[in-house]
């Protein structure tokens, strides 16, 4: 596997933090040294005498003074030589201190130096075991990668196979399809040609049964317009034997009117109003009859009374329920039929007396009345 190179902070950087801390080791070590050096004791004052003549002195004592004079001075020099045989002393003492400090700093420096190494060293190892174990990673990975991409390929393999398989089967079984259906179709033609033969000989028979149909009918329609001439000659010879019994009558009725007194022309014209009466009536009827809309509860055998008003003009102004079928919805389109009538032009040629009688009337209808 190639490694990558280091830059060049990499390069610098452990060598930098080694020599930092080493020079930290001995400024700390040197900081110990001094704060352990012990203390020196401290000089003894060197006694200097002078000795003053007083002329006030006898001889004597000035020989005794200069004498005590000698004598100090004597054993002040003595004690200054041991007081600087003794600072020496220390002095030296201090220098092997020094140099023993300094030693032990070396030699703390040189094992720091050897540590820095070692664990330079340390970290190298483990540098080239994370190497190597990234190195087994990527192999380990490229070969499970391979293996990956072996089983993808055969994945695809196997699909191309079973596609080509399905392929193959579709075609098979769309020959086998094609080869049915030209078989279906050539039976199919056999069938048609049977067929056909069948239906020519049916339609020969049927065209056979037709034609003796036809001189049948002929032969009946021969004999229907034969009895139909009989009948219509007998039917004008009844309508003209009618038509001159009814001249007969009314020349009869016209005869009987001339002679007849004033209560005869009065029971006459009643009978004529009746005719009249019952012919509106019929009206009535009929034109409710066109604008009825029957409701699904409507059965034969209902019958309901209205009461109606009517104008001299024919207009109807109210209608209402005199007498209930017993149910609702037939009572109200019964109701509502003859309120759509609105206006009965024929009656404004009525004369007033036959009139009366349109002005508040009852009528009673049936679903048959009002064409169930």
């Amino acid at each position: 596997m190639q490694q990558r190179e280091p830059s060049a902070s990499e390069s610098y950087f452990w060598p930098s933090v080694w020599a930092i801390g080493l020079h930290v080791l001995v400024f700390a070590m040197l900081f110990v040294s001094f704060a352990m050096t012990p203390e020196l004791p401290p000089s003894k004052p060197i006694v200097q005498a002078t000795l003053y003549q007083l002329k006030s002195k006898s001889q004597a004592t000035t020989q005794t003074n200069q004498k005590i004079a000698g004598e100090a001075k004597k054993t002040a020099s003595r004690q200054t030589e041991v007081e600087q045989l003794e600072q020496k002393k220390v002095e030296q003492e201090a220098v092997k201190a020094a140099e023993q400090k300094k030693a032990d700093a070396a030699q703390k420096a040189e094992e720091a130096r050897e540590a820095a190494e070692a664990k330079k060293a340390e970290d190298a190892a483990k540098a080239a075991d994370a190497a190597k174990a990234a190195e087994a990673k990527k192999t380990a990975e490229a070969k499970k990668a391979d293996e990956a991409k072996k089983a993808a390929e055969k994945q695809q393999a196997d699909i191309a196979k079973k596609k080509a398989e399905d392929e193959a089967k579709k075609q098979a079984e769309e020959e086998a399809k094609k080869s049915a259906a030209e078989e279906a179709k050539k039976q199919a033609a056999e069938d048609a040609k049977k067929k056909a033969a069948e239906e020519a000989k049916k339609k020969a028979a049927e065209d056979a049964k037709k034609k003796a149909a036809a001189e049948d009918a002929k032969k009946k329609a021969a004999e229907e317009a034969k009895k139909k001439a009989a009948a219509d000659a007998q039917k004008k010879k009844a309508q003209e034997a009618a038509r001159k019994a009814a001249e007969d009558k009314k020349a009869q009725a016209l005869a009987e009117l001339l002679s007849d007194t004033t209560e005869r022309q009065q029971a006459l014209a009643d009978e004529q109003g009746d005719q009249v009466a019952g012919d509106f009536d019929d009206l009535i009827r009929m034109r409710a009859a066109e604008g009825w809309a029957r409701p699904p509860s409507a059965r034969k055998g209902m019958t309901v009374t209205l009461q109606v008003s009517m104008l001299p003009d024919g207009t109807i102004t109210s209608v209402s329920v005199s007498r209930s079928s017993g149910d609702g919805p037939y009572d109200s389109s019964a109701v509502a039929a003859v309120k759509n009538i609105g206006r009965l032009t024929e009656m404004q040629g009525m004369k007033p007396s036959d009139f009366n009688r349109y002005r508040s009337f009852k009528m009673t209808f049936t679903p048959e009345d009002l064409a169930l």
